[in-house]
């Protein structure tokens, strides 16, 4: 039952999802046939996946795998399992150079970078003046004299426009900034026994690598590789930014081990939210503020103080104000709960709708995250799904729903 929810729902959600996120095909049967005929962009690894069987879907503008052979569940529970690869070469990958560089990337997102030791990263968001979240990105302050920026690749054209907008005023100012877009491939390899197999191919001892730092390093031979220690599944993991000349040659020599296997989007999107990780597009977006999508700890203390990012005072008083909606996490069990469900009371009034949502491979029940009103995000508190119509029984959860695994040091 399991496995037909996920054939049956989340091949054509993602598809969905992603139609949207690049503006296309989001109303109407004349959108949707239009998206169809713009040419995708296609990663380095593209003709790989298809070569082990990918299925290919668009995602943001890109042909990209969203199951291999193996079934979503089995994928899924792979990774938890043992690890994963997913290729992630859509992102976009900045680096912002200069003496301003931090000045800079602080005029743009709400995090606090100038407090970060060398070669640690930071979950952030780009905000907009009326407080929305433009993009969440990845910043790490590198010791090479650059920040390394890596956003969603549905917001690719958004953020790089955004970034530039930005320099080109910073320089008019005499500041010293300059933007560099890569064109580095980057797979992300993720599970409990990431450590072991990546070990065999780095000098450095990972042991010292711990979660949101980062390290550039030859892997397996292959040079100019940065090796940062994240991903998107709530597992312990690395994401890995390669020379695209070189992308297959790893993931080849990665899939020799036979821990690794490959796995698409929608073991990503499944994982994700059992870790209870925001997807762009649905759970926030430039309507959510950091307040309301429970994304507070991402607000660096000094930033609030100084109120010095776009949107700061509109967001900062929230902080203390509480707002009307709430981005919370729920269980229920019977048929799955899918984005746009709406959230009823446990008087049948709406009080909010469903942003994420799925079977869990692991709990064996549907999880989902989505936006209530405030009386109704306390942990515990029973509510209501309408699911085909019917109401059914759920319960506002804690996330993440599987405890995460972040190496954190021994």
């Amino acid at each position: 039952m399991l496995a037909r929810a996920f054939a049956n729902g989340l091949c054509n959600r993602l598809s969905r999802e992603a139609t949207r996120t690049v503006g296309l095909g989001a109303t109407g049967r004349q959108d949707r046939q239009a998206s169809t005929e713009v040419a995708l962009k296609k990663t380095p690894l593209h003709d790989f996946h298809r070569a082990q069987g990918g299925k290919m879907v668009e995602f943001a503008g890109w042909s990209m795998p969203v199951q291999y052979k193996d079934s979503h569940i089995n994928s899924h529970m792979h990774t938890r399992q043992h690890c994963s690869i997913f290729d992630v070469s859509h992102m976009l990958q900045t680096k912002v150079y200069g003496r301003d560089r931090v000045k800079f990337i602080e005029s743009l997102i709400v995090g606090d970078i100038a407090e970060l030791k060398d070669n640690q990263g930071t979950l952030s968001l780009f905000t907009n003046t009326k407080g929305g979240i433009m993009d969440d990105l990845i910043v790490t302050k590198t010791d090479q004299g650059y920040l390394y920026v890596v956003s969603n690749a549905g917001c690719a054209d958004k953020d790089s426009a955004h970034m530039q907008a930005r320099l080109q005023e910073f320089k008019a100012a005499g500041h010293d900034v300059d933007l560099e877009f890569m064109e580095e491939s980057l797979i992300a390899l993720q599970g409990p026994s990431m450590a072991q197999v990546l070990q065999k191919g780095v000098g450095d001892d990972l042991r010292k690598l711990t979660f949101m730092t980062s390290v550039l390093t030859p892997v397996f031979g292959i040079q100019g590789c940065r090796v940062t220690r994240c991903g998107y599944t709530g597992e312990d993991g690395v994401e890995i930014s390669v020379p695209s000349k070189d992308v297959v040659s790893l993931t080849e020599k990665l899939l020799a081990d036979s821990e690794v296997k490959l796995a698409g989007l929608g073991a990503r999107d499944s994982l994700r939210l059992e870790a209870g990780l925001c997807l762009y597009g649905n759970d926030i977006d430039e309507t959510t503020t950091p307040v309301e999508a429970s994304l507070v700890w991402t607000i660096g203390k000094r930033r609030r103080q100084a109120l010095d990012f776009p949107g700061a005072d509109i967001i900062v008083p929230q902080i203390k104000a509480k707002t009307q909606r709430k981005r919370v996490g729920l269980i229920s069990t019977g048929p799955p709960v899918r984005q746009h469900t709406p959230i009823l009371s446990s008087d049948g009034r709406v009080i909010g709708e469903v942003t994420s949502g799925c079977p869990s491979p692991c709990l064996k029940q549907n999880v989902a995250m989505g936006y209530v009103e405030a009386g109704f995000s306390k942990v515990g508190t029973s509510i209501q799904v309408e699911v085909r119509k019917k109401a059914v029984p759920a319960v506002v959860s804690k996330m993440p729903f599987v405890p995460t695994k972040y190496y954190m040091g021994q």
